[in-house]
Formats: C-alpha cells, structure tokens, sequence
C-alpha cells in the first residue's frame, strides 16, 4: 500500500511538544490548569488508537514520564507528558470511547485535565503551532493542514 501523506489540524490556540506529539491548552492566564492530548499527527504516526487509560486522579506526573497508555492496533504506547502536572481528571469519555481520540484530538479527544507544576520553567520547552507545523513537514514533506 502506498504511503499517504499527513492532512491533519494543528490548531493555533494551543502550544505543542514535538518531542512527543503532544498538546498542551492552558485554561487560565496562569496556566495553572492545562487541557493536554495527543495531536492529530501524533495520532497518525502511531495508527488509530483503540484504547486509553488515563493515570489516577491525584497522581504527579514529572515531564516526559507517563500520563497514562494508549492501544493501537499493533502495540501499547505509553503517553508521554509535555510538562509536569497533578493529574485532576482522566478523559472518562476518551476510556470509554477512545475513538473519540482519533476523530476529535483537539476536541472532545483530550486525554487529561490537569494543574502544572512548574509551567514557568517548562512553558519554554513547548512550541507554537507553526513551529510545530515545520516540524511535521520536516518530518513528512507532503504533509499538508487544514
């Protein structure tokens, strides 16, 4: 089968880590508390996803460590962090339905809501979204965005 190239979003109103294909959505001006779930690239580098589990309610998650796995359809993945976080609440919904994950990624497919540890610091580590686009094209030339 031929390869097709990424088409796919990479929304401006949020910040990106293209380490680990990740976005992270602050929720108030502090961004204290952050919206965070895969990208849609990231979602199409790893095949569809048909399971996720959140980390518990509570849990300290330190950047680039675990917020949880996902199931594709040949392999389980651990979901990187962006950033360090409390964890508040796992995607219910995403659990239940992980296609959701696949069809709304910036959407009702977020994976965790949670509160920064240390988003000063780590704010710098992320990228905007059109750095984030010219890392997708570095990657994947023919890749194009809606």
């Amino acid at each position: 089968m031929a390869h097709q190239p990424f088409h796919g979003s990479v929304p401006d109103d949020r910040l990106y880590c293209p380490r680990h294909d990740m976005w992270v959505l602050p929720l108030n001006a502090q961004g204290e508390d952050v919206l965070i779930g895969a990208t849609s690239f990231g979602i199409f580098l790893a095949g569809e996803i048909i399971a996720f589990t959140a980390k518990p309610n509570g849990a300290q998650v330190d950047i680039g460590r675990g917020l949880g796995t996902v199931e594709c359809c040949k392999t389980v993945l651990a979901v990187h962090a962006p950033i360090s976080f409390v964890l508040l609440e796992g995607n219910e919904a995403a659990e239940e339905r992980p296609g959701i994950v696949n069809r709304s990624p910036y959407g009702d497919g977020w994976m965790v809501r949670a509160r920064a540890t240390n988003w000063a610091a780590e704010r710098a580590t992320l990228a905007d979204a059109a750095a984030y686009r010219k890392h997708i094209l570095d990657m994947e030339p023919e890749a194009s965005f809606e």
